[in-house]
């Protein structure tokens, strides 16, 4: 399992927006992203990188990841972002945007090096699969470079890749939502769009030993709909997920951290797993559910995230 600095709730915020980053610098996030890409008009990017550059170097982050968000492997600006950023000692990260070919990401790895080369650690990648050729590409991307360590799923570029009829952010659109249970008279539950593209993205992550990231909940105002989609990530095992507005934080926290039940639960399966181990035994019915060391290694996971 990954370990390190948590990043369940990860702030993105458009860098050239200055009042913005330094609320985002001391908010609740444990981890914030600065956006150069997609938040920031053409006419602004010089000066977002500026502000980049400027926070990553006065600001206080505390014990956050921080990380900027590049524009596209192929845009004229992203040479200047990486000779700017690459000797920040306090950048942990950048985000490659619309990650698709292997070979790109080893070479935008090569550039950093390249760029910030007295630099107390190399810059991590983080790469946003938001394409359907970056979902079918996802292992080789994961397995591109020793500096990539996070797999963000990019949800609302993902959706415009495959031509989904949606507007919403990270959500379902309505049609994609309803069921068949009238028409074939079994019970079935909602479908969702991304739940394809969210176990893609997260077993490849868990293959390579990376941080899994969910993408946003678009509805940012709606603490109910943004808290349940976190729980859906958490349920399936991401590290996190991205929040677009300050609001989101608390709830997406909230979804990421077992509950005292859940930790009970969990305390109970390997207290009952060592009295099973006393009596030589290696499975043990609890509940009336058999568990064995497979329960065991869930259990642990489910403490380890509430610690």
């Amino acid at each position: 399992m990954v370990r390190g600095r948590p990043t369940r709730a990860y702030l993105a915020v458009p860098a050239h927006r200055s009042r913005l980053v330094e609320k985002a610098a001391v908010s609740m996030a444990d981890a914030v992203f600065m956006d150069l890409e997609d938040a920031v008009p053409p006419s602004e990017k010089l000066a977002a990188l500026e502000e980049a550059v400027r926070s990553l170097s006065t600001l206080d982050w505390g014990t956050k990841i921080v990380a900027v968000r590049l524009n596209a492997i192929d845009s004229p600006f992203i040479d200047r972002e990486i000779r700017a950023l690459a000797p920040l000692a306090r950048l942990d990260a950048v985000i490659v945007p619309k990650a698709e070919r292997a070979s790109d990401i080893a070479a935008i790895a090569d550039r950093l090096l390249a760029a910030g080369p007295d630099r107390p650690a190399p810059v991590a990648l983080e790469l946003l699969i938001e394409t359907a050729l970056g979902l079918v590409n996802v292992d080789a991307l994961a397995a591109s470079h020793d500096s990539v360590s996070a797999l963000h799923l990019g949800v609302g570029d993902f959706a415009a890749s495959i031509g989904a009829r949606c507007s919403d952010i990270g959500i379902s659109p309505e049609g994609y939502r309803q069921t068949e249970t009238a028409q074939s008279g079994y019970a079935s539950a909602p479908l969702d769009l991304f739940a394809y593209p969210m176990m893609r993205v997260l077993v490849a992550a868990r293959a390579f030993g990376l941080r899994a990231v969910d993408g946003p909940c678009g509805a940012f105002r709606d603490a109910r709909l943004t808290e349940s989609t976190a729980q859906k990530a958490a349920a399936m095992g991401f590290d996190g997920k991205q929040v677009i507005h300050p609001d989101q934080i608390e709830p997406t926290l909230r979804a990421f951290i077992p509950s005292g039940d859940e930790l009970a639960q969990a305390r109970r399966i390997l207290e009952a797993m060592e009295q099973a181990e006393a009596q030589g035994q290696g499975a043990v019915t609890l509940d009336g559910k058999m568990i064995d060391y497979a329960n065991v290694r869930m259990a642990r996971r489910i403490i380890e995230l509430g610690s």
